[in-house]
């Protein structure tokens, strides 16, 4: 299968399958002398795992990172870093039944015809479980824009179904299964999640990830928006249906006088444009928001066809997330973190170190 490789010039190459031996990823071009250890994956790869709470699917994996190349004495040598995750617990014959039949809402079909040979097993590529391997990649990227420049990058969720936000609290973010910022709220989506697996249903969600301390300069003009590169990766998150950049879809309904940012000496008066002008970073917090799909692996039975294309009736069993938003925040969070790390090195390798201005 071709395009598995993220990136110009901090380029990541993820491998395996859900139900496989393992997953892993190679990082090419990681500047050298980065301190790196193997548990300093750990904390990010366990906030995106499975298992952690009655919220998720039980599936429940180790993530455990074994570093295969690319560092040593602790820090990065600037050749490939090597990463390898071995899959513990895996039951792959709960998909037994579904080797012949198409899940609808599932890439099961669009690989078929595709290549004309699938891994049912968890959805084999196509699984989530890839995305364990892009958060471990990121961990290494937030760490060095956080080293060199400053940068954090930080997400949350910003809505599930049909409950937003009251209130918007950073600080309660991590405290609790939701990545919610408003922890007085936590009650209601604990008994609102409860509910929807007992009637075996899921859910979307949206999430929001802000990047702050983005110097301006990020980004090119035309064919390297910071601003389209940031779409292409947070669209390429299994179950994302749509991405805006700052105001996005509310853009449509405000006039030039409300949307425009004024300037003023000591920075910008609004943030309306997500920290990106013509495609190049402004210097103001860049916000980048998602939306994600209800998970399709519920087992209310549903038409489908098989590989016949005969009808038939899927009802899918296993251990799956009633909401795939929710364990989706700290992959959008790498997705963010990747594509900044990427133009960051492509901003120095054309025009040197990003000058530092005031844009909040």
């Amino acid at each position: 299968m071709s395009h598995n490789t993220f990136g110009h010039l901090f380029r990541v190459t993820t491998f395996g399958e859900s139900h496989g031996p393992a997953i892993g990823c190679v990082i090419d071009g990681c500047p050298p002398g980065l301190a790196i250890a193997a548990g300093d994956f750990q904390g990010d790869l366990d906030r995106r795992a499975t298992g952690r709470s009655r919220h998720t699917s039980q599936r429940r994996e180790a993530d455990a990172v074994e570093i295969l190349s690319g560092v040593y004495q602790g820090r990065s040598t600037g050749t490939p870093i090597a990463l390898l995750v071995r899959n513990t617990d895996a039951r792959s014959k709960d998909y037994d039944d579904l080797a012949t039949v198409f899940r609808p809402g599932h890439a099961d079909f669009t690989y078929q015809a595709k290549y004309g040979h699938r891994d049912h097993r968890g959805g084999g590529r196509a699984s989530a479980r890839e995305t364990t391997m892009r958060v471990a990649a990121a961990v290494i990227a937030k760490r060095f824009l956080a080293e060199r420049l400053g940068i954090a990058v930080r997400g949350r969720l910003s809505r599930l179904g049909d409950l937003v936000p009251a209130a918007l609290d950073w600080s309660a973010v991590e405290a609790n299964a939701f990545f919610w910022p408003d922890a007085a709220m936590v009650p209601a989506l604990e008994a609102y999640m409860d509910a929807l697996r007992k009637a075996g249903d899921s859910v979307g969600a949206a999430i929001e990830v802000v990047a702050d301390n983005v110097p301006a300069g990020l980004g090119a003009p035309l064919y390297g928006k910071l601003d389209a590169e940031l779409a292409a990766a947070l669209m390429g998150i299994n179950a994302v249906k749509g991405v805006a950049i700052g105001d996005g879809f509310d853009s449509a309904g405000q006039r030039g006088s409300e949307h425009r940012d004024a300037m003023t000496p000591d920075g910008f008066a609004s943030n309306h444009a997500g920290g990106i002008l013509g495609g190049i970073s402004s210097g103001q917090p860049i916000v980048c928001s998602l939306a994600l799909k209800p998970t399709s692996s519920i087992r209310l039975p549903v038409p489908s066809v098989d590989l016949d294309n005969a009808p038939v009736t899927v009802e899918v069993t296993g251990r799956h997330d009633p909401c795939v938003g929710i364990r989706a925040v700290p992959i959008a969070e790498a997705m963010v973190a990747l594509v900044l790390m990427d133009q960051y090195l492509r901003h120095r390798g054309q025009c040197g170190e990003p000058e530092r201005r005031t844009g909040s």
